[in-house]
């Protein structure tokens, strides 16, 4: 046959050449059920061999459906949401979906609303709001919003549908680790104070002192970045010494200032302080010494987000999905093992 067409080959073009209707073809790409096995074999090849692509915009008019879904989202530089991000594309085209993303410096009512106008205009079906900020998720909350919207990192509490990391009990693993290896208490590094992140690692961090009887220290801050971290290390390494022997740290970049900067005090971990992390980025295995952390199922997010989402549009029921989390795990590595406390009056 001639491949060279002066156009791009149509429906009633693969039905001819696989000596069928236009209906059999339409069924086909339908996934119609009632159609014999060797047609179908018969209709692919044909739309193989000549390179037809179905015209979607025809199709939506037809359908009035896009098969479209839209992400909303800012900061992907991070590991985290780069990470979700792209979960939510793999488990949308996993569905047969394609993904319309608009990148925002902020999430803020004005910003929010003009990208979901703008994916409105584009025919979305759904939109998925990346909102880690709880301005953010506050934002949505306050929208209208023209379709169905499920929110990413927004935490307990949301007032539309969400699907988390639990980022309480991941901090909870980390920390009951490090007390469960014998230090008396745990340090903490936290996020930033916008963070829901932040706040439910802090909050899972607390949790678990006080569990134990223990009376949490104040925690110092950080902004996710390893330069915040080498700092608030030189100031954790002032305490060596003084009841510091663990620390958790909430993100694995600040982890990595964290140890660069208490092996310049001449601070050895774990031996001298025990340092875990959260995220469990693909470094973490490589820092020196490599890095015990709390690792998040970013596939199992977009997975769960994409398949919300999806029962929102086809107006199936979601009782009890107002809210889903998602298990953490604990990745245990050089940087953390069994503590021996010293003797209490010192002696060796």
């Amino acid at each position: 046959m001639n491949h060279l067409q002066l156009r791009p080959p149509t429906m009633a073009d693969v039905a001819r050449l696989a000596g069928v209707s236009h209906q059999t073809v339409s069924r086909v790409l339908g996934d119609h059920p009632n159609v014999r096995d060797e047609t179908r074999a018969k209709v692919l090849h044909a739309i193989e061999e000549m390179g037809y692509r179905r015209n979607s915009s025809a199709r939506a008019l037809v359908t009035r459906r896009t098969r479209t879904l839209g992400v909303v989202s800012s900061n992907t530089t991070l590991y985290g949401p780069a990470s979700t991000l792209f979960a939510l594309e793999e488990a949308a085209r996993a569905q047969g979906y394609t993904v319309s993303t608009v990148s925002l410096r902020k999430l803020v009512v004005e910003t929010l609303s003009e990208a979901l106008d703008h994916l409105s205009e584009g025919g979305v079906e759904g939109v998925i709001a990346l909102a880690p900020q709880r301005s953010a998720a506050e934002a949505l909350a306050e929208l209208r919003r023209p379709f169905p919207v499920v929110a990413v990192g927004t935490g307990s509490g949301a007032e539309i549908p969400s699907v988390n990391v639990d980022q309480q009990l991941g901090a909870r693993l980390a920390t009951g680790h490090l007390l469960a290896a014998g230090h008396r208490t745990v340090w903490h590094l936290a996020g930033p104070e916008d963070w829901q992140e932040a706040v439910d690692r802090t909050v899972g961090w607390r949790a678990a002192l006080e569990a134990a009887g223990i009376e949490p220290p104040v925690p110092l801050r950080g902004d996710w970045s390893p330069l915040s971290g080498y700092r608030a290390g030189q100031e954790l390494a002032g305490w060596v010494g003084r009841g510091l022997t663990a620390v958790f740290v909430a993100n694995d970049q600040m982890a990595l200032g964290v140890l660069r900067a208490l092996r310049e005090a001449g601070v050895r971990t774990p031996e001298d302080v025990a340092v875990v992390g959260f995220d469990d980025i693909p470094e973490s295995e490589f820092f020196a010494p490599p890095l015990t952390t709390v690792r998040q199922d970013f596939a199992a997010v977009g997975k769960r987000s994409i398949s919300l989402l999806l029962d929102l549009i086809e107006g199936r029921s979601t009782s009890g999905a107002q809210g889903v989390f998602i298990e953490p795990q604990l990745v245990v590595r050089a940087s953390t093992f069994p503590h021996v406390p010293p003797p209490a009056d010192g002696s060796d």
